[in-house]
């Protein structure tokens, strides 16, 4: 083990925690004394030289991003040619720990010291930008953020804050009008813990901090047709006696001051430039940092780490059904389930030393951290498997039952009678004969996109069909009508596999292993898929709306035995039908995940009754939730639109089923005929 020493004097060890291997450093007490930290500022450099400038400004008109440290911890990124800069210059005379953050995420930015030694070559830095940037658009505009003084607009405690507030600075009478309005329209949107923002404009007045020169002098500006707008902000995301951050304060502030400014440099795009961006996602930030990726990927191995729906499967469902006949339907099944392969506590402390709070995209960071929550949250209902607390955990996860999603079901069990059946004349298909249709499926996928590689498996430990992973498995007992052979092809190939290897083309792999609560989009237009085939009939809407009404009396406290019977003998299902929908929802102690396909369905009709895009359900696992930030980051150019798309989109009858659900024929006209 090499040690690197650092001081001969006054040396103590310090062991830090490493992924691959511990390191043993030296730490010197002397160089964190102020008089010591004082005198290694004055010797750190405080100029940015000419020749820095000049590549910078090369790089700039080539195109090219400049990601450059700056003397006095300052930072400059610019994703590409863009019309705008964002300014933040952190005062030398007051902590003020976390403003800059709120610039961090944007396309194009600059965070610098408002100490008077660096002003002139952060001004001659700023006059280079403007000027290579105005000469492609025509036009600039800066916005220079700081901060104000902190108030209590209420008694606070804990994570409450004190009311939203922000003051535009603008001088003279060239101004852009309608940026400015659109700028004050954004931030009056803002809200934070529900509370509305206070915005004042103050005319011909400083547009720099207090104390501060302005970045760019008047005539470089004018020349340039440069605009500067000051925006300072109250802080109510600091403790104002303590500096202390409220973390998710900021987090929401963050995110809310972002599409602000982005909403706002997309109107002065359009109000003083040629330049016509298609949306104003498209001038937010394109080039992820190492940080983003590094990220990604340790949580996509701790996800990687167990295979969820596996483990809460029962391994002994059909000896379990055998035993439940054999005992005339009167006592519970006991169920075995596969050995937990790791350790939960271990998993849980990995997943939370992953530094989200690294990421300075706020969209990104959103995002990664409600996967971790989700992650902790299967993690723990692993932990809780086969007890009570794990239906608690399950409605934490995939919801529980509302009441208007119940009479729906409801509506659709009254409707349909128990005798439906499946159209006849096509004869049974087992799990082998459907094993070689699922083949020949996937084989059409591989030819568009050759990194595709799923298996298939016939096995005796999963109950009818399910896909982990991009993987196909299926029970050694299934046997299926052939008028749904194609339906179901569709639901496993066509949705589920076909989203896995979208999201493995993404350079995230959360929309591989799949991002919260994504399972009840994926069912719901699984389901759909069914029926723009042809192959969605009544017997099977009537069993998604049994698996509500199944869920709702297992939340309520149902037994095993209690749920058959409802089922069997009040709803009339097949008794193995209603044993096995009556083991989807209570195996691991009460899973409500099965009522996510009625409830998707509902979802994705509404969606596409809306004009909704289809294809962008297609782009990996995502959720109705992040709908939005999908939609964004394709915007950004972060996301790629999806190499596979469904053959039945290739179809004119399915395409002429989708236009009726885009006219809003309802859940109950998908089985009309």
């Amino acid at each position: 083990m090499r040690l690197e020493r650092l001081s001969p004097t006054c040396l103590k060890y310090s062991t830090i925690a490493n992924p691959q291997r511990d390191k043993l450093r030296y730490i010197n007490p002397v160089e964190t004394r102020p008089e010591v930290k004082k005198a290694a500022l004055q010797k750190e450099k405080t100029e940015i030289t000419p020749q820095q400038i000049q590549n910078i400004k090369t790089r700039l008109s080539q195109n090219k991003r400049v990601r450059r440290t700056l003397p006095l911890r300052g930072r400059l990124h610019i994703d590409r040619q863009l019309p705008f800069l964002s300014v933040y210059r952190r005062p030398h005379d007051r902590p003020d720990p976390s403003t800059n953050r709120l610039i961090r995420g944007e396309a194009s930015y600059l965070l610098t010291s408002s100490r008077k030694k660096i002003q002139k070559s952060i001004s001659s830095l700023v006059s280079e930008i403007v000027e290579t940037l105005a000469a492609e658009f025509g036009a600039f505009l800066i916005v220079e953020l700081w901060s104000g003084k902190a108030h209590l607009g209420a008694e606070q405690s804990g994570e409450s804050a004190g009311k939203p507030g922000f003051k535009i600075f603008i001088r003279g009478k060239n101004y852009p009008k309608a940026t400015l309005h659109k700028l004050e329209i954004e931030l009056k949107k803002i809200r934070i813990q529900k509370q509305v923002p206070t915005v004042e404009i103050f005319r011909n007045s400083r547009i720099n901090p207090p104390g501060l020169i302005p970045l760019i002098r008047p005539q470089a500006a004018k020349k340039n047709k440069c605009y500067l707008i000051g925006l300072e902000v109250t802080p109510i995301y600091q403790n104002p006696e303590t500096g202390e951050e409220y973390p998710l304060i900021f987090r929401a502030l963050q995110r809310a001051l972002s599409l602000a400014l982005r909403r706002t440099y997309f109107e002065f795009t359009l109000e003083k430039t040629p330049h016509r961006p298609g949306h104003y996602h498209a001038l937010g930030r394109r080039a992820m940092v190492k940080a983003v990726r590094e990220i990604d990927r340790r949580l996509a191995e701790l996800n990687d780490a167990f295979e969820f729906l596996l483990l809460v499967t029962p391994v002994n469902s059909e000896k379990a059904w055998s035993r439940f006949k054999q005992r005339k339907y009167e006592e519970a099944p006991q169920f075995q389930y596969r050995p937990v392969g790791f350790d939960p506590d271990d998993l849980k402390r990995r997943l939370f030393e992953i530094p989200i709070e690294r990421i300075e995209d706020p969209t990104l960071a959103h995002l990664f951290n409600r996967v971790r929550l989700d992650m902790e949250k299967r993690i723990c209902m692993i932990q809780d498997r086969g007890t009570r607390s794990f239906l608690y955990g399950s409605l934490g996860v995939y919801g529980g039952i509302e009441d208007k999603l119940l009479d729906q079901a409801n509506e659709v069990l009254r409707a349909i009678p128990a005798r439906s059946r499946e159209r006849s004349g096509y004869g049974y298909v087992s799990a082998e004969g459907f094993a070689a249709e699922a083949e020949k499926e996937l084989l059409l996928y591989k030819q568009k996109y050759p990194e595709l590689d799923s298996k298939i498996s016939i096995r005796s430990d999963v109950t009818g069909l399910l896909v982990s992973r991009g993987n196909l498995y299926i029970s050694d007992k299934f046997k299926v009508s052939g008028s749904r052979v194609k339906a179901l092809l569709q639901h496993e190939v066509g949705t589920h596999i076909l989203t896995y290897y979208n999201g493995q083309a993404q350079p995230f792999r959360q929309l591989n292993t799949g991002l919260p609560n994504y399972f009840e989009l994926q069912e719901g237009l699984a389901v759909l898929s069914e029926y723009l085939v042809g192959g969605f009939g009544k017997p099977r809407l009537r069993l998604l709306a049994a698996r509500v009404y199944a869920t709702k009396l297992c939340i309520e406290g149902a037994t095993f035995v209690e749920i058959f019977r409802k089922l069997h003998y009040d709803l009339k299902f097949e008794a193995k039908n209603a044993f096995v929908t009556t083991l989807r929802v209570c195996r691991g102690g009460g899973l409500t995940k099965d009522a996510v396909y009625f409830r998707g369905l509902v979802k994705v009709l509404n969606y596409l009754k809306r004009d909704g895009d289809l294809e962008l359900l297609l782009v990996g696992k995502i959720s109705f939730e992040h709908i939005p930030m999908v939609r964004e980051l394709l915007w950004r150019k972060v996301l790629r639109r999806p190499p596979l798309r469904p053959s039945y989109l290739d179809d004119p009858e399915s395409i002429s089923r989708l236009e009726k659900v885009r006219q809003g024929i309802g859940i109950m006209g998908l089985v009309r005929r």
